[in-house]
């Protein structure tokens, strides 16, 4: 793992596992939700292979207590919410994060009666999966990703099977919404409820056709975002020579010209080196209300398109809409790379803290596996790099 000097420091921790889950865990109001928090977190963190609740008491406790662990993941009313606030405080203190990257989380299920699944196409696995599918809002900077915020994407199918819901105890306010509308809300939630500074807002919403009112609703409020975007989307206010809207796509391809703002940059694997380009070119938008939202286009910051190109190719790799600054184009190379450095960490913690061994039904229990094992990584993460910072200073020329 590449460790930088802004991350030497992160995700530092009161001396051991317990401190820090004595520190992450305060929000809860009764000692014996935190002792159970603890429990659980050290399990996730220590129990080799499947973290599950049985493994976790026979290794952690060395008693048969799966009826009480059982009980405060999965029915106990304790809040999620604060203690994730917790959570995103301690991390923005001490790595300041360049991002928040808003990415999918998967988890395959088997039956039909765990929260929110159902049978969908997942484009990371390019096969159709039965699963939940959660959203997560990860802060990320340096060599560091950790999600603080989740939501759990609930399917239209849910939305009128009563029996379903009663079982898995969703709320009745929850039912299908759009993507960018939980995406908003999560982001909403950490900007105003928790009173985080906002970092600019990264996002994969190229599965969308239409990104206008996720863009609106940013600008709205005052949030830079650099979105990734399909190429079939139309381009806003762009026109072709016949007249139609263009897309994202073909707005790339116009894009590459002598004047336009160009970055070569060299990447380097194992395999080989291969150069990849990327251009900005300039959006134009409307002026007019968007829906029940008018902005006036003299107080938002210009809208650009960016397009990775692969040298060689005559379609772009990929296509990003973005209202941060051009001008500064190698530090928006950085937060793209931010981007694959998160989903990196998201799939590791799938097997490493346990996040895809979830065995609860409830959409209560969901949200506490997630902010736990969210916890767990946290700490997980931190030992590591202290760890390796330990062992460059041993070194005589480190």
């Amino acid at each position: 793992m590449s460790i930088g000097l802004e991350t030497i420091s992160v995700l530092k921790e009161s001396t051991n596992l317990g401190g820090f889950c004595r520190d992450r865990l305060s929000p809860l109001a009764r000692s014996d939700q935190r002792r159970w928090g603890e429990v659980y977190v050290r399990g996730l963190v220590t129990v080799p292979g499947r973290k599950s609740i049985r493994r976790i008491c026979d290794t952690v406790v060395g008693t048969r207590v799966d009826q009480c662990l059982q009980q405060f993941v999965n029915q106990s009313t304790w809040q999620w919410e604060p203690v994730r606030r917790n959570l995103a405080e301690h991390v923005t203190e001490v790595i300041a994060p360049r991002a928040w990257v808003v990415r999918d989380a998967v988890f395959p299920k088997n039956g039909a009666n765990s929260v929110g699944v159902d049978s969908r196409y997942v484009p990371a696995a390019g096969r159709t999966l039965n699963c939940q599918v959660g959203l997560a809002v990860m802060l990320a900077g340096g060599s560091v990703g950790v999600p603080v915020n989740w939501r759990l994407l609930l399917p239209r199918s849910w939305d009128d099977d009563e029996r379903r819901r009663d079982r898995a105890h969703v709320p009745p306010a929850q039912r299908h919404r759009p993507r960018w509308h939980v995406l908003l809300e999560a982001v909403e939630e950490m900007r105003q409820g928790w009173g985080l500074a906002p970092a600019p807002v990264l996002a994969d919403v190229s599965d969308q056709q239409d990104v206008e009112p996720l863009l609106w609703a940013l600008e709205e409020r005052g949030l830079g975002y650099l979105l990734r975007v399909g190429q079939h989307v139309p381009a806003p206010s762009a026109r072709a020579s016949s007249g139609r809207a263009c897309t994202v796509g073909e707005l790339a391809m116009l894009a590459v010209r002598p004047a336009a703002r160009t970055l070569n940059w060299q990447i380097r694997t194992a395999a080989r080196a291969a150069t990849t380009r990327f251009v900005a070119s300039p959006v134009s938008r409307d002026a007019e209300a968007h829906g029940n939202v008018r902005i006036a286009r003299r107080h938002q910051p210009a809208r650009h398109l960016l397009a990775q190109w692969t040298v060689g190719r005559n379609r772009p790799r990929a296509t990003w809409l973005t209202n941060l600054n051009v001008a500064r184009l190698p530090q928006l190379i950085d937060l793209v790379k931010l981007d694959d450095l998160a989903a990196d960490h998201l799939g590791r913690m799938q097997d490493d803290v346990g996040l895809r061994h979830f065995e609860g039904r409830s959409y209560r229990g969901w949200h506490h596996h997630v902010t736990l094992a969210s916890i767990a990584y946290a700490y997980r993460l931190g030992r590591e790099l202290r760890e390796s910072r330990e062992d460059l200073a041993m070194r005589p020329y480190a």
